[in-house]
């Protein structure tokens, strides 16, 4: 069946007006018409089963017949901080942390990344890609696509996590497994350097605020896997992937 996001502000006791976007996508190239089942999706954890009323130029009624919560929603809440890459890489990022069960991401400007984001209308692209892997994957939420952070301000963010790692080449002692095992959390922070890693001096100053240094074994992980490796290792290690 069909799913689709609106505002929880759309919804008015036992209906629901849907608009932009997906009222275009509706009406206009799925073609839906009057009795057609969906299932709508408030962005906040909540699914609605309804039937589609009526119908305007702009937008779609549908009547509320039922609502649930989402069970897609992992209770453990991942933020990945990832060290702006190169495009099209932070898309490819966003659109497969967003599958994998992530809340939040959040680029970082780091000494080493290459590439830059100037404009907010690249931050608006990848949250649209966030919006529809959410849609694909049956998310509850879509995740939070944040406006590019210094390093700096992105660890001490991290910082109030339950839990904030930050993986790094030259770490030898502490592996995910020891910084994971037998810990609870319900906020995790992920920290991901860009393609060329991180600095010493940033590893540094992310352990001097108590973000724990974690190696992912011998071999090196291209920026666009690391994040959603230890994305996966946390969710199984939490008993999130049953």
């Amino acid at each position: 069946m069909a799913n689709f996001y609106i505002n929880k502000d759309a919804i008015k006791e036992t209906t629901a007006t849907i608009t932009g976007d997906e009222a275009k996508h509706i009406s206009k190239v799925l073609r839906m018409k009057k009795g057609d089942s969906v299932v709508l999706c408030d962005g906040e954890g909540h699914f609605y089963d309804a039937v589609l009323s009526s119908f305007t130029e702009t937008s779609v009624t549908a009547d509320i017949l039922s609502s649930r919560d989402a069970e897609t929603e992992p209770k453990v809440k991942i933020t990945i901080y990832q060290g702006v890459p190169k495009n099209p890489k932070l898309e490819t990022i966003v659109q497969k942390a967003t599958e994998v069960g992530v809340c939040a991401i959040v680029p970082v400007d780091t000494v080493r990344a290459v590439a830059k984001i100037d404009k907010e209308a690249k931050i608006e692209r990848l949250r649209k890609i966030a919006a529809e892997a959410a849609k694909q994957s049956k998310r509850g939420i879509i995740p939070e696509v944040k406006s590019v952070m210094t390093f700096k301000k992105a660890a001490e963010e991290a910082k109030n996590a339950d839990i904030a790692l930050i993986p790094y080449e030259e770490e030898t002692e502490v592996s995910l497994k020891e910084a994971l095992r037998g810990k609870k959390a319900e906020t995790i922070a992920i920290m991901i350097g860009p393609e060329g890693g991180f600095e010493k001096s940033e590893v540094e100053y992310a352990k001097s605020l108590g973000i724990q240094s974690v190696t992912l074994g011998k071999r090196i992980l291209r920026t666009e896997t690391a994040g959603l490796c230890v994305s996966t290792a946390v969710l199984y290690e939490m008993d999130e992937m049953r």
